[in-house]
């Protein structure tokens, strides 16, 4: 069984059947057991076509090696990393999160929800289901079933004050995905209006892909909001575990700046709280930290990281330029739904519109990140470094080459032969300029 080609930075992701079949699933589902040092694993799913066969494999390879089963079924990703930390066990989430309709995944958690990415035992997990090192059962373990959205939903509205909630009006896309089990079961609880969209649970995913990073896959939200004149809209990723908003006015709103303004809000709350942000955050986030007294750390992209750091630190938030939002009272782990509530909640509390809420973090102007296929990375950020020998530079994170006017990260992708850009300037003519003279540099067309 060769898996290489399935095991990612953070979690195991391919095509079904090709790459990733129950056969597989069985597999690494004794590796798992095996791996862990608890008696019993949850195991979870999404909405695709093959997340019930894949984890029900899952759960006969947990069982054949003697471990128990507690199936919590239909789950978004953020409560299964929920109840890793409040029942303190391993969770397998079957997910592939935004990807298209025909891939799927695994995404292991540990008990106390301690993530596992490949510098955190997936590369141990990977070799004991290559080398089939468990031992089989004289007792099969046991099969329970566990709920765990109603309780994830109750936990996640007692992180803000519901009667601070004021009756807003508020487009929701869950794109087919997760979130569309968990809104209705939120918004029963406050007095807000919802215009559902795409709420329907559906491994095919008819209307758009489920990633809402990617500006298309917000078009029709955005359309919502300015036909029913809303509050401001929130799109969700297919496993709900990333949540990104819109403005009244039908403007995108980046990660980067509801992570400034949520932490604003911690840091009122909790003064002199630490607070981490990735590499590819905007400067405001920083910025924002410090100017209301908190303590910044910046940390590489990717939860596992976010996570360790969170817990080294006591930091008590953190966000990620991609929609992630990590919470202390969550367990440390990520959670779009309790970033949406939050933002809900200080846009009552504010009584102002959600874009006059922002005006104060809009300092910069950036670009969406950018892929450039590049087959050296390494030599092309030393060439990088090379010519902008004028920048502070950082390399936590591939390189950030800061400018009193402008910043740029470039960073390696960890699967392709890709680098990825992102940079903001002071205004939008810098941007521009120095988005085209980088990517000039970096495609070799200088």
């Amino acid at each position: 069984m060769n898996v290489d080609a399935i095991v990612k930075a953070y979690d195991i992701r391919g095509v079904v059947p090709t790459d990733l079949n129950e056969g597989i699933a069985t597999q690494f589902g004794k590796a798992f057991a095996t791996f862990v040092h608890a008696d019993t694993i949850i195991i979870g799913h999404d909405m695709r076509l093959s997340s019930p066969s894949l984890s029900k494999a899952f759960g006969e390879g947990v069982t054949s090696v003697g471990k128990h089963v507690q199936l919590a079924g239909l789950i978004p990703t953020d409560a299964a990393y929920f109840a890793a930390g409040k029942y303190n066990l391993p969770v397998v989430m079957f997910t592939a999160s935004h990807n298209p309709s025909e891939w799927n995944g695994m995404k292991f958690t540990d008990a106390g929800a301690v993530p596992i990415g490949k510098e955190s035992g997936l590369l141990d997990i990977k070799r004991i289901a290559e080398e089939q090192d468990w031992t089989e059962a004289t007792t099969p373990g046991t099969t329970t079933e566990i709920e765990i959205v109603d309780t994830y939903v109750a936990h996640a509205l007692s992180m803000i004050d519901i009667k601070k909630v004021n009756p807003l009006h508020i487009a929701i896309d869950t794109g087919n995905g997760m979130g569309g089990l968990v809104m209705p079961r939120v918004f029963d609880q406050l007095p807000c209006t919802i215009e559902p969209l795409f709420f329907d649970l559906d491994g095919t995913m008819p209307n758009h892909e489920p990633n809402p990073i990617d500006p298309k896959n917000v078009q029709d939200l955005i359309a919502k909001v300015k036909e029913k004149k809303c509050d401001l809209g929130i799109a969700f990723d297919g496993d709900a575990d990333r949540a990104f908003f819109i403005d009244e006015q039908g403007g995108r709103i980046s990660a980067s700046i509801i992570t400034a303004l949520i932490a604003k809000n911690v840091l009122q709350k909790h003064p002199g709280a630490t607070i981490i942000y990735n590499a590819v955050c905007s400067q405001i986030v920083p910025e924002t930290i410090e100017a209301h007294g908190g303590t910044a750390i910046m940390e590489r992209v990717g939860h596992s990281y976010i996570k360790k750091t969170m817990k080294e630190t006591g930091a008590i938030f953190a966000g990620e330029h991609s929609g992630h939002y990590f919470f202390l009272g969550n367990y440390r782990a990520d959670s779009g739904l309790i970033a949406a509530l939050i933002v809900i909640e200080m846009i009552s509390e504010a009584n102002k519109p959600l874009s006059e809420l922002l005006k104060e973090f809009e300092k910069y102007y950036a670009i969406e990140e950018t892929n450039s296929t590049v087959e050296d990375k390494e030599a092309m950020m030393e060439k990088l470094k090379g010519i902008y020998t004028d920048a502070t530079i950082n390399e936590l994170d591939g390189v950030t080459f800061h400018f009193s006017d402008y910043q740029f990260n470039v960073r390696p992708s960890n699967t392709e032969p890709v680098l990825r850009l992102n940079l903001e300037a002071l205004s939008p003519e810098l941007r521009d300029q120095k988005t085209k003279e980088i990517l000039s540099i970096i495609r070799g067309n200088n």
